[in-house]
């Protein structure tokens, strides 16, 4: 169930909540037992995801990391797949609780295509050139999103919609960012597996396009992406010292040393490397929630 990535899908989670929101006062839907489930919820379904996904990876994860395959060795495909179906339903029925219990029942139909989604995902999207790529990836912006559509967006009221909207937006920077670095990822996740991709028959971009044509895609995206976070520092951040500094030496100076590194990388070895290094500064950019409390909602 990779029990790492929940715990930090929780802890973003819970930042968001009482981290951001909290501190500045705005409106929300969602009481502390709400918001628990909903933590619940998103980590069920993300489990169920991580379990398919396995289940449909077997022969996969033989080839590139057979030290690491579960499914037929720690636990049966079978009972691999009844907890794949009880982290669904859990995950789903808490989704319908939480929609009608904020007064948006179609909500929950969230839960339903998420969980749909990730299903396809792992059976069939995720070796389509690109779509699997900006799919997970979507998702993982959606586990931040979800927060502020379950707790911000029904206490909407023409009195606060202008600090709502204020604290949405930062949400919604966060998950844009969550995005970017992820999908970026997932391409140099698939240079990292491409020999067992090749045995899968999937068609990712090392395999269309060749390592060195894709670590030059990657270290392209990384270039935008750091001018992006550069733009975003001046347009936002100018006068906010505290969070200039940390978006300089925690995003930018991460950044542009992936750049180096990535431009002449051409083993799996270098290519794990890129990887961590991408985990590891999105982990450094949702540390940063709580630095908001210093900036000045316009």
């Amino acid at each position: 169930m990779r029990y790492q990535n929940l715990l930090f899908i929780a802890l973003v989670q819970v930042s968001i909540k009482y981290v951001l929101f909290q501190p500045f006062g705005v409106d929300t839907a969602l009481t502390n037992f709400t918001f628990a489930l909903l933590v619940i919820a998103t980590i069920c379904i993300a489990a169920a995801g991580n379990i398919i996904n396995d289940i449909y990876d077997v022969e996969i994860d033989k080839v590139n990391k057979p030290n690491k395959v579960v499914i037929g060795k720690r636990i049966s495909e079978r009972n691999a797949n009844r907890l794949f179906i009880l982290f669904n339903i859990t995950g789903v029925a808490i989704g319908f609780y939480l929609a009608n219990s904020i007064g948006n029942p179609s909500f929950a139909a969230l839960f339903i295509v998420f969980s749909a989604l990730l299903y396809l995902y792992a059976s069939y999207l995720k070796g389509i050139l690109l779509i699997g790529n900006l799919l997970v990836s979507a998702l993982v912006a959606m586990s931040l999103i979800i927060v502020a559509l379950f707790d911000l967006f029904p206490a909407i009221t023409p009195q606060n919609q202008a600090t709502q909207s204020a604290v949405f937006k930062i949400v919604l920077q966060y998950a844009l960012f969550a995005f970017f670095i992820n999908f970026i990822r997932e391409i140099v996740k698939d240079l990292q597996d491409i020999n067992g991709d090749k045995k899968g028959g999937m068609n990712t971009f090392p395999i269309a396009l060749g390592r060195k044509r894709t670590i030059s895609i990657v270290f392209i995206l990384v270039v935008f992406m750091t001018l992006g976070v550069v733009y975003y520092m001046y347009e936002n951040l100018y006068n906010q010292q505290t969070l200039l500094l940390y978006f300089l030496f925690a995003i930018v100076a991460p950044l542009l040393y992936f750049c180096i590194k990535s431009w002449d990388a051409d083993s799996p070895k270098e290519y794990a490397f890129l990887s961590k290094l991408l985990k590891i500064i999105m982990f450094l950019g949702k540390c940063s929630i709580p630095l908001y409390q210093f900036v000045i909602l316009k």
